[in-house]
């Protein structure tokens, strides 16, 4: 279920289904790097202008799940406009600065985006841009991401699957909302 907190900035409500805490993994695979299953934390949040907080760190999983090390961090800002125009201010771990533009689906919580300017420090490594495709699909969130490089062609390189994070806080909040339940548990089903 998507909530919409009553202090959102009004031009963020096409972009509720985001916020919140997400974790879930994924498959990186890129020519020059090494092919592994990743781990990854997301949050999307706000404080009342009209702008998301985004904040990723993902990590390399060994076979049976646990953390190996550090993969990518990621942290930035998103906007939407009237015409579902989103633009995303990033900045990663690796030198790299970038800006990307999309735009919402129409009656989908979907977004597509695509790199409009990359700024690279001396120590990152080679990068021209990418597409990152983000979608709502029963409840998780779903991204893939494509890049290029001057060696390698716009291709995908990382996907993920997220579930949203619950907290005690939230899980109290729902149970509020279901008012008063049959004694028996059973009864509740007839």
């Amino acid at each position: 279920m998507i909530e919409i907190p009553s202090d959102l900035h009004p031009d963020l409500v096409p972009l509720a289904f985001l916020l919140g805490n997400w974790t879930g993994a994924g498959v990186s695979d890129f020519p020059g790097a090494e092919k592994c299953n990743f781990g990854q934390e997301v949050s999307f949040s706000h404080d009342g202008r009209d702008f998301l907080e985004y904040v990723s760190h993902s990590w390399v999983l060994d076979a049976e799940g646990n953390k190996v090390k550090p993969l990518e961090s990621e942290s930035g800002y998103w906007r939407i406009d009237k015409d579902r125009k989103v633009e995303v201010v990033m900045v990663r771990d690796q030198g790299v600065i970038e800006i990307w533009y999309g735009e919402l689906a129409h009656q989908k919580p979907q977004i597509d985006l695509v790199t409009d300017a990359v700024a690279r420090t001396a120590a990152s490594g080679p990068y021209n841009g990418g597409k990152r495709l983000y979608g709502y699909v029963n409840s998780d969130l779903m991204w893939v991401g494509e890049k290029a490089t001057p060696e390698v062609e716009l291709r995908p390189y990382m996907s993920a699957h997220l579930k949203k994070v619950v907290t005690p806080e939230e899980v109290e909040q729902m149970a509020k909302g279901l008012g008063d339940l049959p004694d028996d548990g059973i009864a509740f089903f007839k």
